[in-house]
């Protein structure tokens, strides 16, 4: 079967992991590289073991008839200027979190999809992992009966010692605790509990640390998410806290609870004075290079080549996650509660 032609928009630190990722698929292979900065096409197709052509003018790599599709690698604040005129010359889109910064962009972005009929595929990657496709499993299996009550954390500190914190900090950039990162807790939650979101309630903080008050947003924020059936849930977004990386799960049904990578189960008589393990890879690094696009991208390309959307994270999928973002982000604004509805 013949292989997806892939540009990339963007040569920063999560281009580098997207590369290597579409090269290892089945289907895909990047051959261009738009970038701001000068590149050398010839070490750069050393680097990358592949025939790479290297573009400063985004419009003149989009005009190549054989690129297929282009992965929006650059700064938040361009990712909408940057799909729209990739889906506007036909080519399918890899989209880099968070989509967008505002909901108008979102709502630009939503319309020119629909209107070119381009296939999406969001990097909320985290739906891919060994945790939480095995977290999956467990929910379908009903061990854990009907799941009322969940809270899934993100814990990560985005500080000096990431290359991001020098454009991160900035809001016009980052945005938002939870759209600079916590986005992909919220999004697991919503994978876990799904359902529709009816209101949210966010509170937001910052640390005291002479690092992280560089940052021009509050970089702690705790949302609380009513459902429209009446379930609880809860997202924690701390971009700013001395600990190792760690993605908090626990999910608590009608027959059982999870956390982590343990869980205990009425229905399978597991013991409920102690955790019953899971074999499962936990998610617990911030690092790029060890995120699961191979297996995403494996899965856009197959459903690519069949004509058919994206599984788990194409942009409808991301669009309601964003939704709940954003609400969430106005309720710590305006100290009170959002509804979904409220949003336009």
């Amino acid at each position: 079967m013949k292989k997806f032609n892939v540009g990339i928009i963007g040569y920063g630190w999560v281009a580098t992991a997207h590369i290597p990722a579409i090269n290892a698929t089945s289907l895909g292979q990047v051959t261009a590289v738009c970038s701001s900065r000068p590149l050398n096409a010839a070490d750069l197709s050393r680097q990358y073991g592949c025939d790479l052509r290297v573009y400063n003018d985004l419009d003149e790599m989009l005009a190549d008839p054989n690129l297929h599709v282009v992965s929006v690698c650059g700064y938040p604040a361009q990712h909408v200027e940057h799909a729209v005129k990739a889906a506007r010359a036909g080519k399918h889109l890899i989209l880099e979190k968070p989509l967008a910064l505002s909901l108008k962009d979102l709502r630009t972005l939503e319309k020119v999809v629909k209107q070119t009929r381009v296939k999406t595929c969001v990097c909320f990657e985290v739906r891919f992992s060994s945790q939480f496709l095995t977290t999956r499993r467990v929910i379908e299996s009903g061990v854990l009966g009907t799941i009322h009550y969940g809270e899934v954390d993100y814990y990560h500190g985005i500080g000096p010692w990431y290359g991001q914190f020098r454009w991160n900090t900035r809001r016009d950039q980052g945005g938002s605790s939870l759209l600079s990162a916590g986005c992909h807790a919220l999004d697991a939650l919503l994978l876990c509990m799904d359902g529709q979101v009816e209101v949210v309630s966010s509170f937001a903080t910052g640390s005291a640390h002479p690092e992280f008050r560089k940052y021009e947003y509050p970089t702690t924020s705790v949302t609380i998410l009513k459902f429209t059936d009446g379930r609880i849930g809860k997202v924690a977004s701390c971009i700013d806290c001395f600990q190792p990386y760690y993605f908090h799960t626990h999910l608590v049904g009608s027959e059982g609870s999870l956390l982590d990578d343990k869980f205990h189960s009425n229905k399978l008589g597991t013991d409920r004075h102690r955790w019953s393990k899971l074999a499962l890879k936990l998610t617990d690094s911030g690092d790029v290079a060890d995120h699961p696009y191979q297996t995403q991208f494996e899965a856009f390309f197959t459903a690519l080549a069949a004509g058919r959307d994206m599984p788990l994270t194409s942009l409808a999928d991301a669009v309601r996650t964003h939704e709940v973002i954003f609400a969430a982000d106005r309720s710590a604004e305006l100290g009170r509660p959002v509804k979904l509805s409220e949003l336009k």
